[in-house]
């Protein structure tokens, strides 16, 4: 049955042939003029209508009152065909017509169709169940629908969609209504997220308009779900929308399973700090190249999901991505021949730090030299050591701890630094210099040297070397072995330092011995004192310890800055004199 459709202006069309030369007006059969215009009649003298016919190389469509067509759309047997304003059925041609059933903005100003070699218009077979049929024309692929109007924007099912859902429904994409080729490769595109609240907050991401980067394979089909997709030698990530991932993102906290409910409130928040969830935080840089940070450095704000309290204030912090784009947290790592220490959030650790060490596997004995259970805040209430005295306590209270080397103290330099430091350094304590000593090697390296240290005769607080102040030019410190529970001590198992007044080591652990003077060193009131037998134990020893930093190995009547005349002999203090 063939019909013809509503007639519709055409916006464009152009004339392929004037068939004016090639029709011949006949008396009884074929083409005649008529009115201005052209009919046909057939052998029996009856006009011709609904019919197509021939004159010269072109085809012509009689409509339904037998008038040649002319800038008209024509539906004959279901298929579509177009006829120019001079009647000529156009073939191998893009035709724009006028869509008079326009509603709202979403829809297009013109239909667009493609007629083939055989003047049919390209459409969509009504049996089709694929999400589009493609058409290649100009060596771009395009699709329609069963009505032969070329389709754009996201589709599915072979129908455009215009519902703000669509970028998350779809996975094809046609370019604009006057140029519909299939996407291949990267577009940017305008989407509605009205789920936007409780994501990432981050004005030029996270917002109800946005534009975004999606990547179409080949196929024409969108990328979703892949965070280690190489595009032209880069690593890039993609939601499971097909929205190009853009700065901090992780699997856990996805916009799909962070929104802000309140089943979900404070469920990230717990988590943050944690080795795992840190772990699986990758960083994809802006939303403009999205191109993700791999095996290198970069410094950053924190994700809102990645450190809320540290997002909020702003500040930039230096992360190292694996070759998998993994941050690396709670961990000494080795980066190009020096070796670096992350905290449990992925910030590289700079200055003097106190690490927990984590247990080696199957041991609670032995501590790795590379894994970080926790990291100690220099300003934490309970134990801080921002200043020398809180640092004396802080090494003495965690004594078992830093003996054993569950905690090591570290230095890491400074700013923008962060590469660990071995050696002798000078470090700042609450704006005080103090001389540190570092291990250079072994198992240890980088930790501070703790204890007596016999190569230099040194004694050291992890890592802080014991000096007497200039004014007192020699100090007595009493170290002995961290107690047990039960107030014993084991050999061994800490070590504790502890700066004793000349006066308090006296009165505790001298007894007089002013009898073994001469009349004459008594002459002027002085008064001499020995150690008393079981004051050496293996478990608690007495230095003697200058300004210069250095363990007295033996002096005789050594005088310190409140005329206390020590005697020392093989390290150990034997006697001293009090001058009146």
């Amino acid at each position: 049955m063939r019909k013809q459709t509503k007639l519709v202006a055409v916006m464009s069309a152009a004339a392929l042939l004037a068939i004016g030369a090639s029709m011949t007006s006949f008396a009884a059969t074929g083409w005649a003029e008529e009115d201005g215009t052209w009919v046909y009649y057939d052998r029996d003298g009856e006009r011709v209508s609904g019919e197509w016919k021939k004159s010269g190389n072109n085809w012509f469509y009689l409509d339904d009152d037998g008038y040649m067509a002319t800038d008209v759309l024509i539906e004959d047997d279901d298929d579509y065909y177009y006829v120019d304003e001079n009647g000529a059925m156009v073939a191998n041609q893009w035709v724009a017509i006028e869509n008079e059933d326009k509603d709202d903005d979403t829809d297009p100003d013109n239909w667009w169709y493609y007629f083939g070699s055989n003047g049919k218009a390209y459409k969509r077979s009504d049996s089709a169940t694929n999400d589009v049929s493609l058409k290649t024309i100009n060596g771009k692929k395009y699709t329609f629908d069963e009505e032969g109007k070329m389709q754009f924007g996201w589709v599915s099912d072979g129908e455009r969609q215009t519902d703000d859902d669509a970028w998350q429904t779809c996975d094809y994409y046609f370019g604009d209504e006057n140029d519909g080729a299939m996407t291949v490769g990267w577009r940017e595109i305008h989407i509605v997220d009205e789920d936007y609240e409780g994501q990432q907050p981050n004005d030029d991401i996270w917002d109800e308009d946005q534009d975004r980067w999606f990547w179409f394979k080949a196929s024409g089909k969108k990328q979703t779900s892949n965070t280690n997709k190489n595009i032209n030698g880069k690593k890039y990530g993609f939601d499971e929308y097909g929205r190009m991932i853009a700065e901090w993102y992780t699997s856990e906290a996805t916009p799909v399973n962070a929104k802000g409910t309140a089943a979900n409130a404070g469920k990230y928040e717990s988590k943050q700090g944690t080795a795992d969830y840190t772990g699986g935080f990758m960083y994809f840089n802006s939303p403009e190249s999205g191109a993700r940070y791999t095996k290198g450095w970069f410094k950053v704000v924190p994700g809102y999901y990645l450190q809320q309290g540290k997002y909020d204030d702003g500040d930039s912090y230096w992360y190292y991505a694996d070759g998998n784009g993994k941050i690396y947290s709670n961990q000494i790592k080795t980066i190009n021949g020096k070796k670096y220490a992350f905290d449990n959030y992925g910030r590289m650790i700079k200055g003097l730090v106190f690490l927990q060490m984590a247990p080696m596997a199957n041991s609670t004995t032995n501590y790795s030299n590379t894994e970080i259970a926790t990291k100690f805040a220099d300003d934490a209430p309970d134990y801080p050591y921002d200043s020398e005295d809180a640092f004396d306590i802080f090494v003495n209270h965690y004594a078992d701890e830093i003996n054993s080397g569950e905690i090591r103290s570290f230095y890491f330099g400074g700013s923008d630094d962060g590469a660990m430091k071995t050696g002798k350094q000078t470090i700042d304590i609450d704006g005080e210099s103090f001389t540190f000593e570092f291990e250079k090697s072994g198992a240890n390296k980088g930790a501070g040297k703790n204890g007596l240290v016999s190569s230099d005769d040194k004694l050291y607080m992890a890592g802080k070397q014991v000096k007497a102040d200039k004014d007192d030019k020699y100090k007595i410190y009493k170290v002995e072995d961290a107690k047990n529970a039960d107030g014993t001590y084991t050999s061994g198992k800490g070590v504790t330092v502890e700066e004793m007044d000349t006066a308090e080591f006296v009165a505790v652990w001298c007894e007089d011995d002013s009898a073994s003077l001469s009349k004459s060193a008594l002459e002027d009131g002085d008064q001499a004192w020995k150690v008393k037998s079981g004051a050496y134990t293996n478990n608690r020893k007495f230095y003697l310890v200058s300004s210069a930093g250095k363990v007295i190995d033996k002096k005789s009547k050594a005088k310190d800055g409140d005329d206390y005349k020590i005697t020392v002999s093989g390290r150990k203090i034997t006697n001293i004199l009090v001058e009146n």
